[in-house]
């Protein structure tokens, strides 16, 4: 059965998770992704990526002009480009837009970055929590008169960088289907975050929204859509009875009669509402109360961790499953809980065979570093 990108050619620059998540993204869906690797000293340890699932790696040094050549000749023949680096970085290496779409006309160009690419911060340096923060999202992360509160790097790297680039390159092979050419994909994670916040943006003036972080309805702020502790210490139950009729059977599985609790829509009612289920939740284990929840509409759920689902043999799968094309199942014999770091070189040789029929020796070579370049013959004939 087909996969739906089978066919598509990605080269990826190596680089930091948001770029390698998108590539990733293509990988998982049937795309041939070549990451591009730089030498590094014989002692030195692989990059510690795990996001290379599907993927296989080439060595280049693009400072050298014979190595620096055989990718512009590899860019001939690819579909996309994964740019992960800083604005100037691709053109510094003499691989602008221009000149790569000059040699091929059909490659999408997709490149991220973390801060937009105008204004005041487009020269700095940043992380997830800096790129969130002056979008406006982190400001509304958070406990109620507590600082704002990070949640890892999921919003600006992976949902608002990685995913939002892999929508972007999506969008880019649609539009050449239509007009047979590529073009540059600018995805960044400021305005990637900030489309995610599109809800509480939007409703901020409503009543759905607008009061200070950690006192709304879907931020921590209401007592029948949080989280709360079970008798056994350090594991949760997570509660989202917003429609009356789940609040309903909430309150009958926590033992509570609609009379001895006040009316849940005065907001001042609120904190006594929190301290009664605090109270019950802590009542009995998080088991017992999942035999209370489990196959009721309460919207009662526990909060599973990582390593019990792991222990438990819950499957990692693809993001969707296409019915007719779908993606590649998650590899190995664990349910995809361990990530594989792909040393440099990693079955490049390969690829390059099945993309261009090349052979090592013939049209390309390998430095003792392991940096693959172009033989001369090839180089002349390419005219690079």
């Amino acid at each position: 059965m087909a996969t739906p990108l089978a066919g598509i050619r990605v080269v990826e620059l190596a680089g930091l998770a948001p770029g390698p998540f998108a590539g990733l993204l293509l990988s998982d869906y049937g795309a041939s992704v070549l990451r591009i690797d730089r030498p590094k000293p014989p002692q030195a340890p692989p990059a510690p990526d795990q996001l290379t699932r599907h993927k296989t790696s080439i060595t280049l040094d693009l400072r050298d002009k014979s190595s620096h050549a055989l990718l512009l000749s590899l860019l001939q023949h690819a579909d996309i480009l994964i740019d992960p680096y800083r604005p100037g970085v691709l053109e510094r290496l003499g691989l602008s837009p221009a000149t790569l779409l000059k040699n091929n006309p059909r490659l999408i160009i997709a490149r991220m970055t973390g801060f937009r690419r105008d204004g005041k911060y487009k020269d700095m340096a940043g992380h997830d929590i800096n790129y969130i923060a002056v979008s406006g999202v982190l400001s509304m992360l958070g406990r109620a008169n507590e600082q704002p509160y990070a949640p890892g790097n999921l919003l600006g790297d992976f949902a608002g960088g990685g995913a939002m680039c892999f929508i972007g390159i999506l969008l880019a092979l649609l539009s050449r289907v239509h007009t047979g050419r590529g073009q540059v994909v600018e995805a960044n994670m400021v305005d990637g975050s900030a489309y995610l916040a599109a809800m509480p943006r939007l409703t901020r003036k409503t009543p759905l929204w607008s009061q200070p972080r950690g006192q709304n309805l879907l931020d921590g702020g209401c007592p029948y859509y949080d989280t709360y502790e079970t008798k056994d210490s350090g594991k949760y139950f997570a509660v989202g009875a917003l429609e009356p009729q789940f609040y309903a059977a909430l309150l009958r599985g926590l033992g509570f009669t609609k009379d001895q609790l006040p009316p849940r829509e005065d907001k001042t009612n609120w904190p006594v509402l929190r301290d009664a289920f605090a109270t019950r939740f802590k009542q009995k284990t998080r088991q017992e109360w999942e035999a209370v929840f489990d196959g009721t509409d309460a919207c009662a759920t526990p909060v599973l961790e990582q390593d019990e689902l792991e222990q438990t043999g819950f499957e990692q799968r693809p993001a969707v499953h296409l019915t007719a094309t779908p993606g590649y199942s998650i590899p190995g014999d664990d349910g995809g809980w361990n990530g594989k770091i792909l040393a440099p070189g990693s079955g490049g040789g390969k690829t390059l065979k099945e993309w261009l029929g090349w052979e090592l020796g013939r049209e390309f070579e390998a430095r003792e570093d392991g940096a693959l370049a172009l033989v001369r013959s090839v180089r002349t004939k390419a005219k690079l």
